[in-house]
This record gives structure tokens, C-alpha cells and sequence, in this order.
């Protein structure tokens, strides 16, 4: 199994450096909005380098890893954020005949040898992390199943915090007793999966309000031609798109890789329903911004929409979960003027998805904390509560240099260390 997950991820690695070598896909949307300023000489590729790693380095360290150390999955930031800037550091042309430009071929096979080079050391290095945390005398990574209760609870609230944010406190109350009443409701009618009901419903409520909202009566017909020219230059990469949603779908099938801290958390408990849900949810989030990103820069998103996951966790099995990755993220990239279109059609969708991403972002940092709490108390009780919340308050002061959906595996892994530390030296006695 080792090395399936080794070849697996060094493949997306590889892949994934050599997309942004080419200014085909980046994975983080500060990143995609920069390329087109590379592609087009306005900026050196050593500032781009510098630019990107600023953007990736905190967010594969203090998101990426610890997630991926609560369980066996790892999260698709800890791999893509650094093949970002992979991609970036080797030398590359833009042009349709880069095939005759010897540097830019180098360029190419150094940035997918480094890919690789860099999912496989990611894998075996996380395997070495949870294997010495295994071997500590009070085994961290133990409490790390108490992190993701939390997570899976109150994940369907993020509707409610949405409409409260993009149409009033009043409607978000409303918004979260319909959530509440059709949740408790599937529990009564002995639904298996009531927070996913509570989810659709809340959804329900939330799309609701947003088709209400005025929709547009014409659409800008020069936007809508400057997006399709920037569009046939992705679909002139479909072939490479295709095998990196084939490569992503089978990673995600086989539990490998995830594309977010609540489908990865769900599916390492082994609650793949509630994974599926989180994957739509977030995909559903996602589509305008990566929509009007992709048609803006010509530069797509490295994991498409984001319904990748989702198809590969309904797969059947691994050849199905391949190809039906590779179809889904080519359809997303078809479709990108379509529901560019569509968006146009109803701008409260655009203004939606920008709060649903709020939405899930606050109900995530708490969730985390909260998470945090009862893992460090589980711990080392007392003792555990103490380090999370002096953490997260330090973070606080100090401007979050670690992102706040973070801090509770970060404080998990630092009480972890600080406790083995004082039984190392007979200072602290942990629970039987």
C-alpha cells in the first residue's frame, strides 16, 4: 500500500509541476491570477518563484500537514501549494512551439523529476512523522479522533452563516431553524445520515434566496468573447488535464488524497457519505471563483471544480474512479463559459458562493478549536485545554500566522510533543 500511495501522489506531483510550468493550471487562486503576468513579461520568473512560495509555504505547513497527520489521507494542499512553486522555480516557454526550445524542455522534465521527487518524499516523510508519534511513550496521534466530531456536527450551519452574511441575521436564524427542524426531522424518521439532510436542506434554503435575487437583463457580449478566447487556450491542454482528474479521481478513491479538512477528516473515520456531501458543498462554493479565475487568466485550477473527489468516492471501484475522474474534470473545464453564462444570468449565485465560503470557513474554524479542546483534554486533561487556548490566543495576537482552521491539530501536535517532553523527565504523568 506503501508504495501504491508513493506512485500515486509522485504522479500527481509530477504532473502538477509540469501544468504550472506550462502556465496550464496553479492550485492556489493568488498564484492563478499571477501567471498571466509571467506568461506576458510584465514580471521576472525569480519575483514570481518568491511570490509563490509566500503564498504556499504557510498553508502547506500549518494546513497541509497537520491534517494530514490526523489521519492516513493527505490533504491535496500539502502536494499542490508546493508543486506550485516547483512549477514556477524551472525555466519554461508559453508558446505553442515550445517543443523546439531546448531550455524549456529541460525546464519541463526538471519541474516533473522535482513533482515527483517531492510526492514521494511527502508521503514517506509524513509516514516517518506518524510512525514517531507512534512510538512516543503518549501516543498523540491517539487523540486525533476526537477532532473530527466536531467538524462533521456542524458543518451543516454554514448555510445559515451564509444567508445571515449576504442577506441579514434575520433570514440566517430562519435559515438555521429550517436547518435544524429538517435535521432532527430525518432523526426521527431514523434517516442513518441526518446531518447530510440537514445539509441539503440548509443548501435548499440558501439557492432559494439566491435565484430570488434580480437576475441581469444582458450580458456583456466583449467579456463574453474575451472569456472564450481564454478558454481555448485550456482546452488546448485537455489531454493533460484528463490524466491529472484520472490521476486525482483514483487517489481519492483509494483514500490517498483529499480535497479538503471535512471530507478528509469524514473519510478517514470512515464516514464516506458524509466525505461525498463535504466534497459537493465545497465544489459548489468554489465554481465562480475558479470560473471567473480560469476565463480571466486563461490558467486553470489545478483540482477543477472539485467534484473530482466526489466522483472518485461514488466509484465503484479504481478503473471506474479514473475514468470518471478524467471526465469530470475535462467537462468542468468545457463548461467553463457556460457557467460564466449562467453566473451572468444570476449574479446572487456570484455573491452566494463568496459567503458559503465564509460560511464553511467560520463553522470550520470553531469546529477545529473546539475539536482541538477535546482531543489536548483527552490527552493530558487540564493541561490540554490550557496549551490550545494560550496557542490560539497568541496566534491572535500575533496577526494568525497560522491560519485559524489549523491551530487545533497544531496545538494537538505541540501538546503532544510538550507532554512526551515531561514524562522524559518525570514531570508529568499522563492518564491511564
Amino acid at each position: 500500500m506503501l508504495w501504491t500511495r508513493i506512485i500515486i501522489i509522485a504522479a500527481a506531483g509530477a504532473l502538477g509541476a509540469a501544468l504550472v510550468n506550462r502556465g496550464v493550471a496553479a492550485y492556489h487562486d493568488g498564484l492563478r491570477l499571477l501567471l498571466p503576468e509571467l506568461i506576458g513579461g510584465r514580471m521576472r520568473r525569480a519575483e514570481l518563484v518568491s511570490v509563490a512560495f509566500g503564498l504556499s509555504f504557510g498553508l502547506a505547513l500549518w494546513l497541509g500537514i497537520p491534517f494530514s497527520l490526523a489521519s492516513t489521507v493527505l490533504l491535496a494542499h500539502s502536494l499542490w501549494l508546493g508543486t506550485d512553486v516547483i512549477g514556477t522555480w524551472f525555466p519554461g516557454s508559453f508558446e505553442k512551439n515550445w517543443r523546439s526550445d531546448w531550455e524549456s524542455n529541460l525546464g519541463l522534465i526538471g519541474a516533473i523529476a522535482a513533482g515527483a521527487l517531492y510526492g514521494g518524499l511527502l508521503v514517506v516523510g509524513l509516514d516517518a512523522l506518524v510512525g514517531f508519534f507512534e512510538r512516543l511513550p503518549v501516543r498523540v496521534l491517539d487523540s486525533m479522533g476526537q477532532l473530527g466530531d466536531p467538524i462533521i456536527f456542524t458543518f451543516a450551519a454554514f448555510p445559515a452563516v451564509a444567508v445571515a452574511h449576504q442577506y441579514g441575521v434575520r433570514r440566517g436564524v430562519i435559515t438555521f431553524l429550517i436547518t435544524l427542524l429538517g435535521r432532527q426531522s430525518a432523526s426521527a424518521l431514523g434517516q442513518p445520515q441526518p446531518d447530510g439532510w440537514a445539509l441539503a436542506v440548509g443548501m435548499g434554503v440558501l439557492i432559494v434566496y439566491a435565484i430570488r435575487e434580480k437576475k441581469k437583463e444582458e450580458s456583456d457580449a466583449g467579456t463574453a468573447a474575451f472569456s472564450a478566447g481564454q478558454a481555448r487556450r485550456i482546452w488546448g491542454y485537455l489531454p493533460a488535464i484528463a490524466v491529472l482528474g484520472a490521476i486525482y479521481g483514483l487517489a481519492c478513491h483509494l483514500a490517498i488524497m483529499m480535497e479538503g479538512p471535512q471530507s478528509l477528516i469524514a473519510l478517514a473515520q470512515g464516514d464516506k457519505a458524509a466525505a461525498v456531501n463535504f466534497t459537493i458543498a465545497r465544489a459548489l462554493s468554489f465554481i465562480p471563483l475558479k470560473t471567473m479565475s480560469a476565463l480571466a487568466t486563461g490558467v486553470f485550477c489545478m483540482d477543477g471544480f472539485g467534484f473530482v473527489p466526489t466522483a472518485g468516492l461514488l466509484s465503484p471501484n479504481a478503473v471506474v474512479a479514473a475514468i470518471a475522474g478524467a471526465i469530470v474534470m475535462c467537462l468542468e473545464a468545457l463548461s467553463l463559459v457556460t457557467v460564466a453564462r449562467f453566473l451572468d444570468r444570476f449574479p446572487g449565485m456570484l455573491r452566494t458562493a463568496d459567503n458559503i465560503r465564509t460560511g464553511m470557513t467560520k463553522v470550520l474554524e470553531v469546529a477545529t478549536l473546539v475539536g482541538g479542546m477535546m482531543a489536548a483534554h483527552r490527552m493530558a486533561p487540564a493541561l490540554g485545554i490550557f496549551v490550545v487556548v494560550g496557542l490560539y490566543l497568541l496566534n491572535e495576537t500575533a496577526g494568525t500566522p497560522i491560519v485559524r482552521v489549523a491551530i487545533g491539530p497544531v496545538a494537538i501536535i505541540l501538546l503532544g510533543i510538550i507532554v512526551n517532553v515531561l514524562v522524559l523527565f518525570h514531570l508529568y504523568v499522563p492518564p491511564i
